[in-house]
This record gives C-alpha cells, structure tokens and sequence, in this order.
C-alpha cells in the first residue's frame, strides 16, 4: 500500500524551501532521472545513518571490550553475523515505512490483538529502558574519565545536551541526519587511528570471522550481549518511522526505485557500523588479550589501561569517541522510545518528560555503585532477549501484499529472515539455560 501521494511544495522568494524540503526535491529529480552518480544517492542518505548509531553505541563498546580482552578475536565472527543480520532487518522495516506510509509500531497495533500489543509495548519499554540505561552511562563515564566531572552532574548534562539536540527535529529531518552523520564519523576516525596503533594480528582476524567458536559459558553470555548490542530492537522500531513519510512515491514504481536507494544506503551505513564494531573487538584484542591483561572488564579500566600500553593520546581518542557514541544514541535512543510508545499506545508523551524519565534507571545504577559497565553489557543481553519482539511483527506484515503490495517479501527474503530470527532464538536458549545450569 503506497502512502498518499504528495506534491512538492512550491517554493516562492518569501517561501524558501528548508534543508529537509531541498532534499526532497532532489529525491524526486533523482527518481525523475535527472541525477547521476553520487548526487542522485546523496537526498537517500539519512535514515540508515541515523539507524546505524544503534550498532555503535556505548553498549557495543563495553561488550566489545569485554570480549575482546577476555576471548582475543574469538567472537569477531559474532559481530559479522550480527552486523549481516542487522542488514535484512533495517532493510526490511526501511522497506515497510516506504510501502505503508506508517512505522512497524502502529501496524502492530492495527493488525494485532490488544492483549498481544499491550504485552509488545510491555517488553519494548524494557528494552527502550535497557537502551537508554547503556547511552547515558558511556557518555557520562566518557565526562567523568575526560574532564572529571562527577558522574551524577555528568549525567545531567548528557540530559540536557542531548535534549538541545533533538530540538533539531523541529527543523525537519535533514539537520538531525547531519548532526548524527558528524558523530558517527569522529567515532569511525577515532577507531581507525586505535587499530592502527594497535598492530593487531590480522591471520587471527581472518580466521574468526570466518570460524564460529564458542569455547565457554563466558563467551556464550558475550557473544549474545554482542548480539544485542548490534541488532538494536529500538532501530527496527525507528528506522520504518524515518522512512515513512521521508520521500513519498507516487506510484508503484517509485517505491521500488525508493526502496533500492533505501538497500544501498543501509549496506554502506552498516558495513561502516560494523567495521567500527569489529575495530573495537580488535583494538581490545590486540592490546588488552595479546597484552597480558585479559581482566579487562571495564571502560574505566580499559582507559587506564590503554595509556601506559598506548599512551595518553590513545586513551583520549577512545573517549572521545566513546562520548560521541553516548551523545549521538542517546538522541536515536529518545527518538525510538517516542515512536514505541505514540504507535503501541497512541499517545504523545512531550519529549522533556521522556527525556527525564529514561534517566532514573542509569541514575539508580551509579547511586547503587554497581559497575557502569557490568551494567551496560547486561543491558546488552536484555535487548537480545527483546529482539524477538519487534522482529517477528516485522516479517510477518512485510510479507502480506495485501499491505505491502508489490514491495512484500520474496519467499526466500522470508525464510533467511525466519532463519536469522531462529539463530537469535537458539542463543537466546543457551544463554537462559546457561545462567540456570550455572555453567
């Protein structure tokens, strides 16, 4: 089902198209033919970008880190698998945004029981929890490690930064793609200059990503957190509502020019994310496991660490862009959680009372003294365990053509689908049976 159709706005001397307007006009000359090359890809690039944040947040650094130190390259093929996986279904709800005009929330309302909806809405707030849990706790251990601000006060002001931040949204979308984009890329040149101070084994990194192993109950428990840190349910949720309503087709054909565009953006935006994932497994890998300092558990002492073994410059890079990956997901983080609850619910929250309540769950952690980090990879393990959730829905209606017309999955799209989201249920089996057995 095609969204409505919409005609460019016409723009005269007192009426200036805005950024967001401008790019849609150049969407449409693009879909008309009239841009090649590189110029007729630029208006698609945004909602994968921004979708993409979710794959390299802080909980990905504390998993990574853990990982990296504990198992060497062990689980690189985890963070390949996850990052594959994570390809089909932000293109898949990339693809339902543009086909119904609506995000995967308020289809699920529409087409589900009430009972099953409110029982989504239950476990995605969880997991919105879990997610916003790991954004605010990197950044403010970023602040507190950098400049030594308290971690309390350093919480505050991620609240308020990040809030100045989404007010962009009221400028339309383009601006908030930009702001998202600049961090996602001092994160990326962050990464690349830690690699390369890190001389890392790079027979060791062909080897496992390409071999899967899974040597321990420990490596069983990372490599899920790994999974949940990469295969975000709240970047399901969103990345159909940035779609929806961002260049709207005017007819069938236009929709599947749109959704090819939409592919193309989401390989490249989640093959940067991954190979930022897989940097930071080997950065810890090399320095950390081949180092001898396999106890490495925390991004506090991962930082201390990294100084003597790499010096100061090095640990203020691994800050910075870890602040960078805490500011950027808490903003993509927050804008999830208002699609999550506007669509399972229907009602509109205002943004600062959003914003302040995600903050009593990080705030208790640091007022209890309970480890940030140990927090965040256990926060990772929950959002593994909630993928289902949003993954199911997801293939079920992307594969009716009653909504989704031409655009409805191909049977074999389907089934890699069904057999990604049964590998994510069988690890989620062994992590609950692991925890009960006690190894």
């Amino acid at each position: 089902m095609l969204s409505p159709i919409s005609e460019p706005p016409n723009f005269t001397s007192t009426n200036k198209a805005n950024w967001s307007d401008r790019t849609r006009l150049k969407a449409q000359a693009t879909l008309a033919g009239q841009r090649r090359g590189l110029r007729a890809f630029l208006p698609f690039v945004g909602p994968a970008v921004v979708a993409s944040v979710a794959y390299m947040d802080p909980g990905n650094f504390a998993t990574n880190i853990q990982s990296g130190a504990a198992l060497g390259y062990e689980l690189l093929w985890v963070v390949l698998f996850a990052n594959v996986t994570a390809m089909l279904f932000q293109s898949l709800s990339a693809k339902l945004g543009i086909a119904t005009g609506r995000n995967l929330t308020e289809l699920c309302r529409e087409h589900f029981s009430r009972p099953t909806v409110a029982g989504m809405w239950a476990i995605s707030e969880i997991a919105a929890m879990a997610t916003d849990l790991a954004e605010f706790l990197g950044a403010t251990i970023a602040l507190h490690l950098l400049f030594g601000i308290p971690l309390l006060a350093g919480m505050l002001f991620t609240a308020v930064t990040t809030y100045l931040m989404l007010l962009l949204e009221g400028r339309g979308f383009r601006p908030i793609e930009a702001l998202i984009s600049a961090l996602v890329g001092v994160m990326a040149g962050c990464y690349v200059l830690e690699v390369l101070l890190a001389r890392p084994d790079w027979g060791l990194i062909a080897y496992h990503s390409a071999v899967p192993t899974l040597s321990s109950r420990e490596s069983v428990v990372l490599a899920v957190g790994v999974i949940g840190a990469t295969v975000m349910p709240h970047a399901i949720y969103l990345h159909s509502d940035l779609t929806k309503n961002r260049i709207v087709p005017n007819s069938k054909a236009q929709a599947r020019e749109i959704v090819r565009w939409s592919n193309r953006e989401i390989v490249l935006a989640l093959s940067f994310a991954g190979a930022v994932n897989m940097a930071m497994m080997i950065m810890a890998a090399a320095v950390f496991h081949g180092g001898g300092h396999q106890d490495v558990a925390t991004i506090e002492t991962a930082y201390h660490t990294l100084t003597p073994l790499l010096g100061g410059a090095s640990a203020a890079v691994f800050l910075i862009a870890l602040l960078a990956s805490g500011l950027s997901s808490s903003v993509v983080g927050t804008m999830a959680g208002q699609v999550v609850m506007q669509g399972f619910t229907g009602l509109h929250i205002p943004l600062w009372i959003r914003r302040a309540v995600t903050m009593v769950p990080p705030v208790l952690v640091i007022a209890a003294g309970y480890s940030p980090t140990q927090a965040l990879v256990l926060s990772q393990v929950v959002l593994c365990l909630a993928l289902p959730v949003p993954v199911i829905p997801l293939i079920m209606l992307t594969r009716r053509t009653d909504l989704m017309g031409d655009l409805a999955n191909s049977r074999l799209t389907t089934a890699v689908a069904i057999a990604a989201t049964i590998g994510i249920l069988i690890l989620n089996a062994i992590l609950l049976w692991s925890v009960v057995a006690g190894g």
